[in-house]
């Protein structure tokens, strides 16, 4: 599974950093974690608004913090 996490580095985007690495972790997943911090490369996932969240590809959360329990689903 890849999951990118997408923003500059602001907090929002650190925390969602943080709450999508303690997830995967309470959950046992094998993934690896990418930050996305290029503005051309998040436009064309289409995401215009940061914090984002993609995975393997798939837009999940698009300008919010998914909480820890609402990741775990998002990754099922």
């Amino acid at each position: 599974m890849k999951i990118q996490v997408l923003g500059p580095g602001c907090k929002s985007c650190n925390q969602l950093a943080d709450n999508v690495a303690e997830a995967v972790s309470a959950m046992g997943v094998e993934c690896e974690i990418e930050k996305v911090t290029d503005f051309n490369q998040i436009m064309s996932l289409g995401v215009m608004m940061t914090p984002g969240l993609v995975v393997d590809g798939t837009v999940k959360a698009v300008g919010r913090v998914p909480s820890v329990e609402e990741l775990k689903t998002m990754l099922k």
